[in-house]
């Protein structure tokens, strides 16, 4: 059993970008399909697809490479907020992440976006995750 999803999910991506592999697999729930979407709108995966079985569903998701040098487009994932020390922000006090080259993925009362939208929206919430 695992008693953190989301930080199984960026482990899962990390471990599938270190063994250099094109596509990973993970146990599907709503927020893991919006992280997905936003890092597909961010460009930091090439595609995902999400597919229904007889349980939770899975996320398919092609990871992204630089096609000469073979480097991955997401160099890292930190998981913020975890369940034994919840993260929260307001808006104001979102941090700039690699000098505004990353993005932090917030869970908002308005659903989950990155830190520039809820900035956009004020709306503060728990910080997610940074992604750079």
């Amino acid at each position: 059993m695992v008693t953190d999803p989301i930080a199984d999910f960026l482990t899962r991506v990390r471990n599938a970008q270190m063994a250099n592999h094109r596509i990973v697999e993970i146990p599907a729930s709503k927020l893991k399909k919006r992280i997905t979407e936003i890092l597909y709108d961010k460009g930091y995966i090439l595609k995902y697809k999400f597919e229904e079985d007889n349980k939770q569903g899975i996320i398919k998701i092609a990871l992204k490479y630089d096609p000469q040098t073979k480097v991955p487009a997401i160099t890292d994932l930190q998981r913020i907020s975890r369940p034994g020390l919840r993260q929260y922000s307001k808006p104001e006090d979102f941090k700039r992440i690699k000098n505004g080259l990353g993005v932090a993925i917030i869970s908002t009362s308005k659903g989950v976006m990155t830190d520039k939208e809820a900035k956009a929206q004020n709306v503060g919430g728990e910080v997610v995750c940074y992604v750079y």
